[in-house]
C-alpha cells in the first residue's frame, strides 16, 4: 500500500511541474503589445499657401535740391505721410524639424493698397499735389522655431523688397509742371508667428512682421524739367492670417 502511495505522488508532481514549465515557456514566448501612441506632427517637408491681412507704409521723401524749382518745396524740405490698406499674396517654403527644433526658409509675394496724397499749399490752396503708392512686397527669409506637437512658434528674417511710386502735379505759381517715378527698393525685414498643423497637411497661422528701405533718387520729370527726391517707403509693418499646404514627409511615431 505504501509503495502505491509514494508511486500516486511522484506521478502527480511531475504532472504539476510540467505544467509549471509550460506555463513560464508561455510566458517568455508571448508579451503584451505596447500601447499606441499617435504619431507626432512633422514639420518638415515642402509647403505652399496664402495669406492676407492688412498693412502699414511710413513713406518719406525730402527735396535734395538737384532739380527743378516746380512743386515748391526747398532743399531739405519734404513730407512723411502713413497709411495703411489690405494686403494679400502667397508664400512657398520648406521645413526641416530635427526634435522639437525646426528650420526653414520661404519666399512670399504679396499685394498692398497702400497709397497717399496731400497737397503743399505753399502758394494756395490746390498748389500742388504729391501722391505715394506701395503695391507690392516681396520677402526672401530664414525660419527658426520650436514646436510642440501641432504648435510651431517662429521667428523670420532676411530680405525685403518693395515696390514704390512717387509723383506730383504743380499748377499754380511760375514753375508748374508734373511727372512722376517708379521704384523697387531694397531692404530686410524680421517678423515672429505661430502655426497650428490642423491635419497632416493643412495648416494655418498668425504673423506679424516689419522691413526697414534703403533710399533712392526720384526724378518727377515734368514740364519745368526734373524734380529730385531722396524717397523711400521707410517702413512697412503688416500682420496677416495665412494657411498653407504642406506635402507628405516620414511620419514620426513613438511608443
Amino acid at each position: 500500500m505504501r509503495n502505491k502511495l509514494i508511486a500516486a505522488f511522484a506521478c502527480t508532481t511531475a504532472l504539476v511541474s510540467t505544467g509549471v514549465a509550460s506555463a513560464a515557456d508561455l510566458g517568455a514566448r508571448y508579451t503584451k503589445a505596447p500601447a499606441y501612441v499617435e504619431p507626432l506632427f512633422n514639420w518638415t517637408g515642402f509647403y505652399v499657401g496664402g495669406h492676407i491681412g492688412g498693412a502699414w507704409t511710413n513713406q518719406q521723401f525730402i527735396n535734395n535740391g538737384t532739380g527743378a524749382a516746380f512743386g515748391d518745396l526747398l532743399p531739405g524740405e519734404g513730407y512723411r505721410q502713413r497709411n495703411a490698406g489690405v494686403m494679400g499674396g502667397a508664400q512657398i517654403g520648406y521645413n526641416w524639424q530635427a526634435n522639437n527644433y525646426v528650420f526653414g526658409v520661404e519666399g512670399t509675394i504679396s499685394g498692398l493698397d497702400n497709397k497717399g496724397s496731400f497737397t503743399n499749399t505753399a502758394f494756395g490752396a490746390g498748389d500742388d499735389v504729391f501722391s505715394w503708392r506701395t503695391n507690392v512686397l516681396a520677402t526672401v527669409v530664414g525660419r527658426a522655431g520650436f514646436a510642440v506637437q501641432n504648435n510651431l512658434f517662429y521667428f523670420k528674417g532676411g530680405y525685403a523688397g518693395a515696390n514704390n511710386r512717387l509723383s506730383v502735379t504743380d499748377t499754380v505759381g511760375v514753375a508748374t509742371g508734373s511727372g512722376g517715378q517708379t521704384h523697387w527698393a531694397n531692404g530686410w525685414t524680421v517678423g515672429a508667428g505661430w502655426e497650428y498643423g490642423v491635419t497632416r497637411n493643412w495648416i494655418v497661422g498668425l504673423e506679424y512682421n516689419y522691413a526697414a528701405f534703403t533710399s533712392q533718387t526720384y526724378q518727377l520729370g515734368g514740364t519745368s524739367g526734373n524734380y529730385t527726391f531722396d524717397a523711400k517707403p521707410r517702413d512697412i509693418q503688416w500682420a496677416m492670417v495665412r494657411a498653407s499646404y504642406k506635402f507628405d514627409a516620414p511620419t514620426i511615431a513613438r511608443y
